[in-house]
């Protein structure tokens, strides 16, 4: 039985990998390495981070994203945009230096056993574990309006569902959203010729400005500090400070993390985004049908007014929502366990230990709990090193012998009953 099993291989399990392997755990990662940043963004997309907020976290830092950089002789500068491709090419990088061998299949199903936790993989092997980190990144999260929900996929998809564009060359494309996904994929569909709108309820778009200088007067630097979020101090503490977030009552952590660092396009976007894309703004899709193998959008403007707008194919760039009864992989009854925060996420203690003992949960699930860097790659540093903290301490209070009650058919089967019987 291992000690810890990390579910998924992207910028937060390879970094809690990398921690884990560093304290003398045994552990396995599975997962194919930087999957959403590989598969799901299609090429010409760039970071909206900074480079330097975007390192993927080892406990002696020699892994970042910067040495990368220099080793392959590409800048990673401040205000300058970095290529997702490059970032994910950087994980990779990282994944063989500082991680264990990442076993690329994927986990069918988690559920618990005597003594721990038992993962099915999907080609049906069974693996134990006595922690198991989730860390699925957002692909299980995708939310799209219900309106669109009853279209099939060529007609509706979500933004994260596309590993390139070209299929929509010579085709009619309406984005629902005003976030960067939204911005950004319009933006690489009009510079491919594809004719496409923008549909948004805000009344106007916001733009990230271009940020401060690096090296500027102090007192501007007092003023509005740079943090992984962006500049300002709110955006610092955020950024800094996850774990006083956790101590601040339920209520506002959920609207926080609702809230802050709302819909917005990177700066670096805008020149080749407003010359080359219409938008609606004010308007919201409040039904949809097929029609004529095209697709039918009912469209409510600004007056109110509902009107028909005909398209070949809808991209929904409306985020995620990280709920407790989207953790699929997760067997029923352990994800029912899950106490939910406010707003449906699962909730977590100071070490990113949820509700169920030996389940630990990080990334975008736990933006709720520790705040909305939690979205970002910049969080996974705060999370690799309290999240393997937590899980030492799981380890060192409930030992394999230790009698341990888990669910099991027929009634309670405790760990020491059948310690030494489960494979390694």
């Amino acid at each position: 039985m291992d000690d810890l099993l990390v579910v998924g291989a992207g910028p937060y399990g390879l970094s809690i990998a990398a921690h884990a392997a560093a304290a003398g755990m045994d552990l396995r990662v599975f997962g194919r390495p930087m999957a959403s940043w590989r598969d799901h963004m299609p090429p010409g997309m760039f970071l909206k981070s900074e480079p330097w907020a975007s390192h993927l976290s080892d406990p002696d830092r020699r892994h970042g994203l910067d040495a990368y950089c220099a080793s392959r002789g590409l800048p990673a500068r401040h205000g300058v945009p970095l290529p997702v491709r490059t970032f994910a090419e950087y994980g990779l990088w990282f994944a063989e230096r500082a991680v264990p061998a990442v076993d690329e299949r994927s986990i069918g199903s988690v559920t618990t056993c005597p003594g721990g936790f038992r993962a099915v993989t999907e080609d049906g092997e069974s693996l134990y574990a006595r922690a198991v980190a989730l860390a699925v990144g957002v692909l299980p999260f995708v939310d799209v309006p219900a309106p669109l929900r009853g279209l099939g996929p060529e007609h509706v998809s979500h933004s994260s569902h596309h590993a390139e564009l070209t299929r929509f060359r010579d085709g009619d494309v309406t984005v629902i959203g005003a976030g960067q996904a939204a911005l950004e994929t319009a933006a690489l569909l009009a510079e491919q010729g594809t004719r496409v709108r923008v549909l948004a309820r805000a009344g106007a778009l916001a733009w990230n400005g271009l940020p401060p200088a690096w090296e500027r007067p102090w007192w501007q630097s007092v003023r509005a500090p740079h943090s992984g979020l962006g500049p300002g101090w709110r955006n610092w503490s955020y950024s800094e400070l996850p774990g006083a977030f956790r101590r601040l009552p339920e209520a506002t952590r959920s609207r926080v993390a609702k809230t802050a660092l709302g819909p917005a396009g990177a700066w670096w976007l805008r020149d080749r985004f407003e010359p080359s894309v219409e938008v609606l703004l004010g308007h919201e899709a409040v039904g949809a049908r097929t029609a004529g193998g095209r697709v039918r959008l009912e469209v409510r403007g600004p007056s109110g007014v509902v009107e028909p707008l005909l398209t070949d194919h809808v991209i929904a760039a409306t985020g995620f929502r990280a709920t407790c009864d989207r953790l699929r992989v997760l067997a029923p009854d352990l994800r029912a366990a899950l106490l939910p925060c406010a707003d449906g996420s699962p909730d977590v203690g100071r070490d990113f230990e949820s509700s169920w003992p030996g389940l630990f949960l990080a990334g975008l699930v736990t933006a709720s709990a520790f705040g909305p860097s939690m979205r970002f790659v910049h969080g996974a540093s705060y999370t690799a090193d309290r999240l393997v903290r937590g899980v030492r301490r799981h380890l060192r209070q409930r030992p394999l012998v230790e009698p341990v009650v888990v669910p099991a058919p027929g009634g309670p089967v405790t760990a020491a009953a059948v310690s030494g019987t489960l494979p390694r």
